[in-house]
């Protein structure tokens, strides 16, 4: 495939994913970016939220298993006490613990009998541990509040349990939560036994929701990492979907720096609909503009060298011949011959330089609200006072009030002076020219027409190229340059007009050259 080519069709991996290119850039960017912040957010709030709700649970389930043996208890003998203590310890895996109305210690089920748990001691605990270490992370992150540690005081005693002392004085069942050494969780539910003022304290240490929560933790942390994944190949993706059309891009770009724009069409990317399109799009018609710029400086180059050497060649001859001449009615001839060609090639440079700044100047230039009506009503005013329509009328209509435009003044009275001139040039001695100056809607139309023999329409477009004169017979030959109505049009072009030639309305011989142009909006 050549280079053309492939710049014309791009990589084909990314046809494939022409659904992509619907997407601007930003919308993907923030994609790429956010996807795994959202889920690990996400998923700490869901696993901060899964905590809460299996230690609720557990608190309902610890509130009812105190109540419930505190129940059974009441009014047991020591004997049956021992015994409900040993069985529900065994079964619920808790340690139950009784206190007498002095706070001294009763009984114990792990006294009793083998402890159904074992916490262990600090110092037996790596604190460093990783599980550790993310548990405290987690809470830090979700807010969760510090819990006490869980430590068996030394002299077993009721005051040592704040929870005691409350349930004896509200008679009420008492929940605290506490952390043990591994991370775990411990829940002691204090009750008061009877009226007799015993107490009951209720241990369990919920291992299942510490592994529940590190098993939701890890799924998390899997799926982020597994987001994360995702990101990196929708990055790389992206960095597909970016860099390779700029690659072509640069590419055609490169080329047509180098002077070859002809062999190579700029990719514009039509399918997307992103910025990248955009900039395709935008390089495409302003390669376009470009060449269209090229061709037009060339075929000018070429017209103006061609228009300056008929001049040019005829000055030469003259000269040449005015040292060979001695009859003196033949040397002023040749005299006159050689100053009509000196005026002429002055008139031309005039006129090309002046074509040749049109388009820079208009680019630059700032544009203001322009009376149009006002502006044609000047320039007859002039041309009467100088005398320069040799001796035909002019007339004008619909320039009773203002008519706005927005534009550069002298460059509006220079497309109006060329539409006279040319009127001017082709109307019959004594002829009539008149222009009409109307709006409709947002657009206004200028139309200067006069009795002359009219432009047929196979050449109403040719009049308007730059050095065409179809002169009239009458009228000596090189007075004029062929630019005057290309020079207008220009102008009019860069105001966002237009103008067209036309026949008359009435039908009758000659010819109307009408301009265009957007009307100003009203202040």
């Amino acid at each position: 495939m050549s280079e053309t080519g492939s710049v014309l069709k791009g990589d084909p991996r990314l046809e494939k994913l022409r659904w992509s290119r619907r997407l601007s850039l930003t919308s993907r960017i923030l994609f790429v970016n956010v996807l795994p912040l959202v889920l690990l957010g996400g998923g700490v709030i869901y696993v901060d939220a899964y905590r809460k709700q299996l230690l609720d649970e557990r608190f309902k389930l610890a509130l009812v298993e105190a109540q419930i043996t505190a129940e059974a208890l009441a009014g047991a003998t020591p004997q049956r006490q021992e015994a409900l203590l040993i069985q529900i310890g065994k079964e619920q895996r808790l340690r139950l613990r009784v206190y007498d109305p002095d706070g001294k210690l009763e009984a114990d089920s792990f006294q009793l009998a083998p402890p159904s748990f074992t916490l262990p001691r600090a110092e037996e605990v790596d604190q460093d541990a990783f599980a550790l270490q993310l548990d405290r992370w987690f809470d830090r992150v979700v807010g969760a509040p510090a819990l006490p540690d869980y430590l068996e005081p030394e002299s077993d005693d009721a005051e040592d349990w704040p929870e005691l002392s409350r349930a004896r004085e509200e008679s009420l069942t008492q929940i605290v939560l506490r952390d043990a050494p591994d991370g775990t969780h411990v829940i002691n539910a204090a009750a008061p036994v009877g009226l007799d003022g015993d107490t009951l304290l209720l241990t369990r240490n919920p291992v299942d929701i510490t592994e529940s929560v590190r098993e939701a933790r890890s799924t998390v942390a899997l799926i982020v990492l597994l987001a994360l994944a995702i990101s990196t190949l929708l990055s790389l993706f992206l960095a597909q979907t970016i860099v390779r059309p700029l690659r072509e891009l640069v590419q055609a770009a490169i080329r047509v720096r180098q002077g070859r724009d002809r062999q190579v069409e700029v990719p514009r990317l039509p399918q997307r609909r992103d910025e990248i399109g955009m900039l395709a799009r935008s390089i495409s018609d302003m390669t376009a503009a470009l060449r269209q710029r090229i061709d037009a400086v060339e075929h000018f180059a070429a017209d103006v060298a061609h228009e300056i050497k008929n001049p040019l060649a005829s000055l030469r001859s003259a000269t040449e011949s005015l040292g060979k001449v001695e009859d003196p009615a033949l040397r002023a001839q040749l005299l006159d011959i050689a100053t009509h060609d000196v005026r002429r090639i002055d008139r031309l440079v005039t006129e090309i330089s002046d074509a040749s700044r049109i388009d820079a100047e208009m680019s630059r230039t700032e544009f203001e609200r322009v009376d149009l009506a006002r502006l044609l009503c000047t320039i007859f005013e002039s041309r009467e006072a100088r005398d320069e329509n040799e001796g035909r009328r002019l007339e004008i209509s619909g320039a009773e009030r203002p008519v706005w435009v927005m534009g550069v003044p002298v460059r509006l009275e220079r497309v109006i002076q060329n539409l006279l001139d040319n009127a001017v040039s082709f109307s019959p001695p004594n002829g009539r020219i008149w222009a009409d100056i109307s709006r409709r809607d947002d657009w206004v139309t200028l139309a200067i027409c006069d009795e002359g023999p009219g432009i047929p329409e196979e050449k109403r477009e040719k009049v308007f190229q730059r050095f065409h004169s179809d002169r009239p017979e009458e009228e000596d030959f090189g007075n004029h340059s062929g630019l005057g109505l290309a020079i207008a049009r220009t102008i009019a072009e860069a105001h966002d007009g237009t103008l067209i030639a036309a026949s008359r309305e009435d039908g009758e011989s000659g010819a109307c050259l009408k301009l265009g142009l957007p009307a100003a909006q009203k202040r």
